[in-house]
């Protein structure tokens, strides 16, 4: 019997992958035992279903899935059970514990052995060793499997723990295939404007994205700063990780630690097991943290610690998670402003403010309206399923690109869904759109009137240079050139170095 034990205890513990360790098992106790088929099942307390896990005959074991209720006395008999069953069947299909079971592998005419599976004191489950015959088990094969009943117990439970591995590693790299699927998706189709009205942003972001550092993205609300972000992170070494977007503003402060950093099981009430936050999910990737204004100043305390320690613990835990991972935090709020009223501390916004990036509002690069529209058009038209791409009228593209958009490119799109949704005919109309809500320009003197008898060029350049003496040299912003002369700053900046303008404002300033 020693001889016995040690064999058939190799042949189970022998791999983790739970058919190969039956089949292993059913080879090694077939010199004892006269077993044809042997097969685990895993017993579920808290929903009285039992799940066959593995069963294997002579040619190989297979691995499965296969969960069936047990009868209201098969689970009575289980719970007021006080010692270890095992006993003998001539037929699988007579028995209410095993008949579905042995349905599922053809199982019900063979004879059986029933045994259940403890380990300290808690039932795993049941292993079932199947005969052809009815009439072949004797009882010294029942007491030689009890022999096993310990050594199976642990292997089941291995096992098990080794498929939910598994089962965890392949939700990951379907995590992973899943963002960069959407990222490529979103970012090959979505950031319009490259070579146009976002042509220094993407400089910007073709600079940082290979380096690990910080970035700060800076624009109003709806500018599309999420889609920069992905360009980040899709430009980077981290592109095959994930990328985990969490909206600061979105989340009470009640449940920003669980959210941000996770918990363990039994952590507070309702926490029945163990949760990664968004600082785990993103790990070796990148996480983006938006609206990162709205943090209230005990997270921002929090989220210092992660970005100098470069780690985090779950709520409830004890053990220390390190952390690989890239942050681009995002706001429309000027943080400068918050730091001098006290609502965002300093030591964070140097934290985060390694590399800013300022991402332009669409009134700045009205060049970029006509090629966002029409991406609209053909991603809404997609999702609406329509048959027919309708056109944009020319006329209303001319007022698109002088309406002001306050809302940026989201109310851009939002506009150009709801024309799709009114839309009876060929051409796409913004009839119902507020056209009337032009952009007035904050200077209001009066712009120089250059000489229509020079050449071309130089009048484009006096103009320029004209415009910028009124501004001091200032391009950017509000009350600069490039919006007195309604262009993008970048498209300014390209036309001042084609005609040889000086861009110092101290020459301005001095003239």
């Amino acid at each position: 019997m020693e001889f016995f034990f040690r064999e058939a205890t190799l042949a189970i513990c022998g791999s983790l992958d739970i058919e190969e360790a039956l089949w292993q098992c059913l080879l090694c106790i077939r010199k004892y035992i006269p077993a044809d088929m042997l097969s685990l099942h895993i017993y579920e307390q808290e929903t009285g279903l039992l799940e066959t896990v593995a069963y294997t005959t002579e040619s190989g074991g297979v691995e499965c899935s296969f969960k069936n209720t047990l009868p209201v006395n098969v689970i009575k008999d289980l719970e007021e059970r006080r010692s270890i069953g095992a006993w003998m069947v001539d037929r699988l299909g007579d028995h209410d514990g095993t008949r579905e079971a042995a349905a599922y592998f053809n199982g019900t005419e063979m004879a059986g052995i029933i045994m259940d599976l403890v380990l300290g004191k808690k039932l795993m489950g049941v292993i079932v060793v199947a005969g052809k015959d009815p009439k072949r088990f004797l009882p010294n094969h029942l007491n030689l499997l009890e022999l096993l009943n310990k050594p199976i117990a642990v292997a089941l439970t291995n096992s098990m723990r080794h498929r939910e591995l598994k089962r965890l590693k392949d939700l990951l790299a379907d995590d992973s295939r899943y963002f960069q699927n959407e990222l490529r998706r979103r970012v090959g189709q979505d950031v319009i404007g490259t070579e146009l009205g976002l042509y220094s942003t993407m400089e910007m972001v073709r600079k940082v994205a290979p380096i690990n550092s910080p970035v700060l993205l800076l624009g109003e609300t709806g500018v599309g700063k999420e889609l920069i972000a992905g360009a980040i992170h899709n430009s980077s070494s981290r592109k095959t990780g994930p990328m985990i977007s969490f909206n600061c503003g979105a989340i009470p402060p009640t449940l920003m630690d669980s959210e941000l950093f996770g918990y363990e099981k039994g952590a507070f009430t309702g926490a029945t097991s163990q949760k990664r936050g968004v600082f785990e999910r993103a790990q070796h990737g990148t996480i983006f943290l938006d609206e990162i204004g709205e943090l209230a100043p005990d997270a921002q305390i929090r989220l210092l610690r992660v970005l100098q320690q470069k780690e985090i613990q779950r709520v409830g835990g004890v053990e220390i998670v390190k952390l690989d991972i890239r942050v681009i935090a995002a706001t429309h709020r000027d943080l400068k402003d918050m730091m001098g009223e006290k609502k965002f501390r300093k030591d964070l916004f140097f934290r985060l403010n390694v590399f800013p990036i300022t991402i332009p509002p669409l009134r700045e690069r009205k060049e970029d309206i006509p090629a966002l529209v029409q991406h609209f058009i053909l991603e809404k038209a997609r999702e609406m399923k329509l048959r027919k791409i309708p056109q944009l009228m020319p006329d209303d593209a001319t007022r698109l690109m002088d309406y002001e958009w306050p809302g940026n490119i989201r109310e851009l799109e939002n506009a150009v869904e709801r024309a799709l949704i009114l839309n009876k005919g060929q051409f796409l109309t913004f009839e119902d759109f507020p056209f009337n809500q032009m952009k007035e320009p904050s200077y209001t003197g009066e712009l120089p009137t250059p000489s229509l008898t020079l050449p071309l060029d130089t009048v484009i350049s006096k103009y320029i240079q004209d415009t910028l003496a009124i501004t001091k040299g200032k391009i950017y912003g509000k009350g600069g050139a490039a919006e007195l002369l309604s262009v993008n700053p970048s498209t300014l900046r390209h036309r001042m170095k084609k005609l040889g303008i000086t861009s110092k404002k101290t020459y301005y300033q001095s003239h």
